[in-house]
């Protein structure tokens, strides 16, 4: 028999309680966790962290979504249309760059290859540091897509070696060092002066760590280099062109010239001008306004050691043209724009951005609104799938149509009894509605055509009174026909006194926009202009069979204006002369081209009426223009002020809801004092401010009226920070004029 000492019971009791609780742990461990582990021990698991139910985007499509019942199907409708709208921009963003990145491209092999020349003109130019000064215009927000592209194609088939920088990050010229290497090796890069902590940093990132400077860069280009040499032992240099894949240059992109610091960037050449014979280096400056920009930030000293190529991309007006042409002006797309839409969307660009990259997010949003507020946008996709869309339509969405302003119409100029039919019977609705969208479609095909075809002939006339721009055209179509236009009557007055060359030469030009066009209509009206510049072309043949005719067209009463007469024979002579000039007979070349003319006023007055006209447009076009503007031009002054002046209006709480447009005592801290500060003057005293906002805060909790003004340290901290908020939100300002004072500095508040 053992005798055990207090010790060690104490270690058995021990033991056993932890192998106890191992064992329940362990069981827990099995039942919840399916753990395998069978060792004996105090297992813990700490909770799982409960996982927020992420929504799906179908399921925030739908939620508050008009018509739930098809939402399924016009959430895959808009993904669908989003991502067709996605794939096509891009593609035509890529087309548009191709020459001026093209450009690039060869400009940067160009100056590579120039450190390989033995002559004194390219050892002089291989002395300068080759820089490419590219203007991409004021569209910033566009920069980005176009500096990437071009990046993307750099190490593509250039050089790996690039990289870009912005001013944001680069503000002093260790900064700007540091982000060249670290983009340029993908390692951290350390600064001598930079304290920061480093503790925190793990021993492989210390070690990997090199020293910010170009010499450091030097070495690391020349280790890659014979790497990329020596992996080809095999093959000899015949020529110096074999070099140049080589020795590929280190490129240098600067993104948004202006907005460096001129001194940090005038550092920066000079430094990388002492290492260009051992460092192929090669700068691209982005410029948003004018090359004389680099004149102005760089002194005489420091731009001689660039070699500067100027590159101009193409204007964003240029751009915007495209795009319209490809998204919009085409019936591929069945989402269509109204006119106020469309008008709130250019200006925007006109006169805010110039971005064509937020015009077509704005085109996205308003698909995305469209899609979600209008039940019946299950209808707007190709035909065959609309056509099949309609046969499922609920009763509730027959309603729907039954009351769409264009369907009224509709209804209107049918037959008593075909309007009792479309009104009661379903199904004879959705044969007539099939009708109607195919109809609708067809509106698409021709009307496109004719716009391109009436814009080409009116777009290089004096004036343009029909716009330089075939969107400007498109609009005025939108608002209403076009042809009760006085600019339209101007127009053909004008297009009357073309010659015959010029006139050819515009209907040659809508032969080529009709040519591709599978529309029967307008593959007839093809075959009749065909005609038409067939019979202009045999005009001359026609005029050189027929004799002249004799000049009989003087008048008697031209020569009686050679005789002396009184106001009422002049009078009645000039009438003469009018009717005379008028009975006068057209040449065949007039009588041709007047029935052109007519001809093309006959194809606008057919298919260039605005979209309202159609039956079931709702379906298509999108024509809240006030929520587009709401979420596009925002205005945040409106929209803060409303928000401290009404905070119902976005906490939608019951206790905040007052009558008389005031703020309850209830309101949060900020809107307490910002409804205070509307009552002072210029300058707020801070101490009077203070005891009102705590007379107004005492009564919301209840207190004692005799404590009302009373300030404790808890509503004097919360005080400060709503007055730290107003002035962080630009309502106030501090100042020196008085003590305890700040001033204010907005007025007509809401």
């Amino acid at each position: 028999m053992t005798v055990k000492t207090p010790q060690q019971e104490t270690d058995l009791d021990l033991q056993g309680g932890l192998n106890r609780e191992s064992k329940d742990a362990f069981t827990v461990a099995n039942a919840e966790m399916s753990t395998s582990s069978v060792s004996k021990g105090c297992f813990v698991f700490k909770p799982s962290c409960k996982k927020k139910k992420t929504v799906s985007l179908e399921d925030h499509f739908s939620h508050g979504c008009e018509g739930a019942e098809n939402s399924e199907t016009r959430f895959k409708l808009c993904q669908d249309l989003w991502d067709k709208i996605k794939t096509d921009t891009e593609v035509l963003q890529d087309e548009l760059n191709r020459k001026i990145l093209d450009s690039l491209l060869d400009f940067t092999r160009k100056c590579s290859s120039t450190r390989l020349h033995s002559d004194w003109a390219s050892q002089m130019r291989a002395s300068e540091i080759p820089t490419a000064a590219l203007v991409l215009g004021v569209n910033v927000p566009d920069h980005d897509m176009t500096f990437q592209s071009l990046s993307d194609l750099l190490q593509q088939s250039v050089t790996p070696h690039v990289a870009s920088v912005q001013a944001k990050e680069c503000g002093a010229l260790k900064h700007l060092m540091k982000k060249v290497l670290e983009r340029l090796m993908d390692t951290v890069v350390t600064v001598d002066d930079e304290e920061e902590d480093e503790a925190e940093q793990t021993s492989a990132q210390l070690h990997k760590s090199v020293h910010c400077s170009l010499s450091t860069l030097c070495d690391w280009y020349n280790t890659k280099t014979k790497k990329s040499n020596s992996g080809t032992p095999g093959k000899k240099r015949c020529s110096p062109g074999r070099d140049e894949p080589q020795q590929p240059p280190v490129v240098i992109i600067f993104k948004d010239l202006e907005a460096f610091n001129p001194r940090v960037l005038q550092d920066f050449i000079l430094i990388c001008s002492r290492y260009i014979e051992r460092l192929p280096l090669m700068f691209i400056f982005g410029i948003a306004t004018s090359p004389s920009t680099i004149q102005h930030m760089l002194p005489h000293s420091v731009s001689s050691l660039l070699c500067i190529e100027l590159f101009q991309s193409l204007s964003c007006t240029q751009h915007l043209a495209t795009v319209i042409d490809k998204l919009i002006l085409t019936p591929q797309f069945p989402f269509k724009l109204n006119g106020k839409v469309m008008q709130v969307l250019m200006s925007i660009f006109l006169y805010h951005d110039f971005s064509v990259r937020n015009f077509i997010k704005g085109v996205q949003l308003a698909l995305l609104e469209h899609f979600h507020s209008q039940p019946l946008s299950v209808l707007c996709c190709r035909k065959k799938e609309a056509v099949l869309n309609v046969m499922q339509l609920s009763h509730r969405n027959l309603e729907r149509i039954r009351h769409l302003p264009s369907f009224k119409r509709y209804v209107e100029k049918q037959e008593p009894q075909e309007q009792v039919n479309l009104l009661t019977d379903d199904t004879r609705l959705k044969v007539v509605c099939q009708k109607l969208i195919k109809g609708l479609r067809k509106y698409h095909k021709n009307y496109y055509p004719v716009l391109r075809c009436l814009h080409t002939l009116t777009s290089s006339l004096p004036r343009y009174p029909l716009g330089k721009q075939v969107r400007e055209l498109h609009l005025i179509c939108l608002e209403k026909h076009v042809w009760e236009n006085e600019d339209y009557q101007t127009a053909m007055k004008l297009l009357k006194m073309l010659a015959k060359d010029e006139l050819i030469a515009l209907l040659q030009r809508c032969v080529e926009i009709l040519q591709p066009v599978k529309s029967k209509k307008m593959k007839a009206a093809l075959v009749l202009l065909k005609d038409l510049l067939t019979r202009f072309k045999q005009l001359d043949t026609v005029a050189a069979e027929t004799p002249p005719c004799a000049e009989d067209c003087i008048t008697s009463p031209v020569k009686d204006l050679q005789k002396k007469t009184d106001l009422f024979q002049l009078q009645k002579t000039l009438l003469e002369m009018n009717e005379s000039r008028r009975a006068k007979k057209l040449s065949p070349f007039e009588v041709l081209r007047n029935e052109a003319l007519e001809f093309i006023d006959s194809l606008v007055k057919s298919h260039l009426s605005p979209p309202e006209s159609q039956t079931l447009n709702e379906v298509c076009y999108y024509t809240s223009s006030a929520t587009v503007r709401r979420h596009l031009n925002a205005t945040p002054r409106t929209s803060i002020q409303a928000a401290l002046s009404s905070p119902y209006y976005y906490l939608q709480n019951e206790s905040l809801k007052t009558e008389d447009g005031s703020v309850s005592n209830a309101a949060p801290d900020i809107c307490i004092a910002y409804k205070l500060h509307l009552e002072c003057g210029r300058l707020i005293n801070l101490y009077d401010w203070l005891e009102a906002y705590a007379t107004v805060v005492s009564a919301a909790e209840g207190n004692n009226p005799d404590s009302f003004g009373k300030v404790d340290e808890v509503k004097h901290a919360r005080f400060i920070q709503a007055v730290s908020e107003l002035e962080f939100l630009g309502f106030i300002k501090s100042t020196k004029q008085k003590t305890d004072h700040v001033a204010r500095l907005t007025w007509g508040g809401c």
